[in-house]
């Protein structure tokens, strides 16, 4: 992809949905025929049509692909109710969304259209190729790109331009969080394509399942420095199918992260990955992992799988995390105290890097004094995972999750700006650094940061954050040690 001015559109990324011209909601009954459907899409032209009493009661929709897949396809009845065959997972979005958030709110999704919606009633429609016709050039578009790839070449050759985009979209003044969220969604694609790939090359699964990541995938936090963290979850099958399937899916999971490994997503070093037998299970078996998790809540167990606090399904049925996710609810509801002050401590075990003078403390590296960013963020993730899941709150993103907390009144709105603040600023100075070394230096992507690099204005800014994730993980030690 060529760098330079006429990449971004940079009017795009002001731009509001309530700043399209979005269709009107196209209704018809549930018991209209698919023949009549097609009629009304034809006249109206329109490739979405909404099936329900009224805007206010729809109850699925119709595309052009709909009608193409399940009725013309396997040969339907013209005159069988639309209802037989219209899709029901809707999403929608407020018309002062930015593009952007509709954007990757549809490639999460799989969707192709959002409904607008506003004071609780659909006000109307969008579809994902009018957002990205307003936008000739971008990471949308690279991101439609990817999805079309599907040789493990053109995925890797994908991956291997990420850092010359994310060095001019940090250029250009995107946030840090849009900037994560767009190298996940990447990230989720290029998985997505691969896991398609293998399920052709060795067949259909046989039993459903969910294939999901963890850590900073799993929060949609991911950096150019990244490997894989993923997991399966499998439906439990009778006694004589379960080696059949286990094995199925373990031979699924290696191929999976071969292929990954190749693109450039590498191998994890602790191989937290699905091809690792401890990984792979059924829901019943997941939920006594949980279970076992919390129930002994020691440090050890807080520090080597909070990481399964931070998951989301990112093919096949979800359904099955969301059943796993409901169970841990209830775990949590009954957990030891000690749960959430281990959790507490394992946050804490990590020292803001302030010497006793207020100077930035760093370690030396290939004799040069380095800053590591990843460490130095570590805190802050810890910290808004452990109140979030005190206060049953269901998100993964840690920007996010404190703002939830905010709205339940764990922080106050000064807490939470300089939280997240902090947070952001950190992300900026690592996604730039990396993508610095890969450009400029040709190294590998790392997290230590060159302390001669900063600026004087980074360092004071730096020396600041410090000192707001010392105050953060004081209120922790109250919180959850009672130790103050």
């Amino acid at each position: 992809m060529k760098s330079g001015t006429t990449f971004i559109s940079d009017q795009f990324y002001a731009k509001h949905v309530s700043d399209l011209h979005f269709r009107h909601l196209r209704m018809a009954k549930a018991s209209t025929s698919i023949q009549d459907c097609a009629a009304q899409m034809a006249k109206e032209q329109v490739s979405c049509l909404f099936v329900g009493e009224s805007p206010q009661q729809i109850q699925g929709y119709v595309t052009d692909i709909t009608l193409r897949d399940q009725a013309l396809a396997k040969g339907l009845a013209f005159d069988t109710p639309i209802s037989e065959i219209m899709e029901h997972a809707m999403v929608s979005i407020h018309p002062e969304a930015t593009l952007v958030e509709a954007l990757l709110l549809m490639f999460r999704t799989k969707s192709r259209y959002l409904l607008v919606k506003e004071n609780e009633q659909y006000i109307g429609w969008i579809s994902r190729t009018k957002i990205l016709t307003e936008q000739s050039q971008g990471p949308f578009m690279f991101i439609q790109s990817v999805k079309e790839a599907r040789q493990i070449t053109e995925l890797k050759d994908k991956w291997q331009r990420m850092p010359e985009i994310i060095h001019l979209l940090l250029s250009r003044g995107m946030k840090a969080g849009i900037v994560n969220q767009i190298i996940t969604t990447v990230a989720d694609t290029i998985t997505q394509r691969v896991i398609e790939r293998v399920i052709k090359e060795i067949g259909s699964p046989p039993a459903k399942f969910v294939f999901f990541v963890l850590g900073s995938e799993g929060r949609g936090e991911l950096t150019l420095k990244t490997d894989q963290d993923n997991a399966i979850i499998y439906e439990d099958k009778a006694n004589e199918q379960r080696e059949a399937v286990r094995a199925y899916f373990l031979d699924f999971a290696t191929r999976v992260s071969t292929a990954l490994d190749q693109i450039g997503i590498a191998f994890c070093d602790g191989e937290l990955m699905a091809m690792n037998p401890k990984w792979t299970h059924s829901l019943s078996h997941w939920k006594r992992n949980y279970e076992r998790w919390i129930s002994d809540a020691s440090q050890e167990t807080a520090m080597n799988y909070s990481t399964f606090f931070d998951c989301r399904a990112i093919f096949g049925e979800e359904s099955l995390l969301v059943e796993l996710k409901d169970y841990m609810g209830e775990l949590l509801e009954k957990a030891p105290e000690r749960f959430f002050i281990n959790l507490g401590y394992n946050a804490l075990q990590y020292e803001p890097p302030l010497t006793f003078f207020r100077n930035i403390k760093t370690e030396k590296i290939d004799g040069e004094k380095q800053l590591n960013l990843k460490q130095t963020m570590r805190p802050i993730v810890d910290l808004a995972r452990v109140f979030a899941l005190k206060h049953k709150i269901h998100e993964t993103n840690t920007v996010r999750r404190i703002d939830l907390l905010r709205q339940k009144g764990v922080f106050t709105m000064p807490e939470t700006q300089e939280l997240i603040h902090a947070f952001n600023y950190l992300m900026s100075l690592r996604l730039e650094n990396q993508a610095g070394l890969i450009l400029e230096k040709k190294e590998k992507p790392k997290n230590f940061l060159t302390l001669d690099s900063l600026t004087k204005v980074q360092s004071v800014t730096l020396i600041e954050i410090f000192k707001v994730i010392k105050d953060f993980q004081a209120r922790i030690k109250f919180s959850f040690t009672r130790s103050l």
